[in-house]
């Protein structure tokens, strides 16, 4: 176990030194969040920047591997929003238990694993290896909401209260 595992969810996140950007509002019908027991659901989320703008590209045309990996980190800086909009702090959150991630990219594109290490990546910062990693998917699309390159949804597994 690291130093980092031993910190509190928001203590490993500030010594991060990032910043979060809004928690985005629904822009269809359904919820952005769910709570159903000690379960945590998020519905899939974009790279939503500081400004409120979306990270915009198809990887393998527009974007790079590498700025695919940082709009997954994005992606996982917004789900960290609005956990801590609706539920006040990273800290009710006991462990990451799943994530889909889909990446817009062109049909050659194979590293899709890669590109959502960006999001994985910083969810083991925030919670440390053994509760910020779950288990995962990452596939390929065709083509994602409004042209983002990452969308990605999670169930994590709350504190007792």
């Amino acid at each position: 176990m690291n130093t980092l595992e031993l910190l509190s969810p928001e203590i490993s996140f500030e010594s991060l030194g990032l910043s979060l950007p809004p928690a985005p509002l629904p822009l269809g019908v359904y919820k952005p969040y769910l709570i159903d027991g000690k379960y945590l659901f998020l519905s899939g989320h974009g790279p939503v920047r500081d400004d409120k703008s979306l990270i915009i590209g198809r990887i393998g045309k527009d974007l790079d591997i590498e700025e695919g990996k940082l709009a997954a980190r994005q992606v996982g800086l917004t789900m960290l929003s609005t956990i801590k909009t609706h539920l006040g702090s990273l800290d009710r959150v006991k462990r990451v238990i799943k994530i889909l991630g889909m990446v817009n990219c062109v049909s050659e594109f194979e590293r899709h694993p890669y590109v959502i290490n960006g999001c994985s990546e910083l969810f083991a910062q925030v919670w440390g290896t053994e509760n910020g990693i779950g288990v995962r998917s990452a596939v390929g699309m065709g083509t994602l909401p409004d042209n983002i390159p990452v969308e990605i949804e999670a169930l994590f597994e709350l504190h007792e209260d």
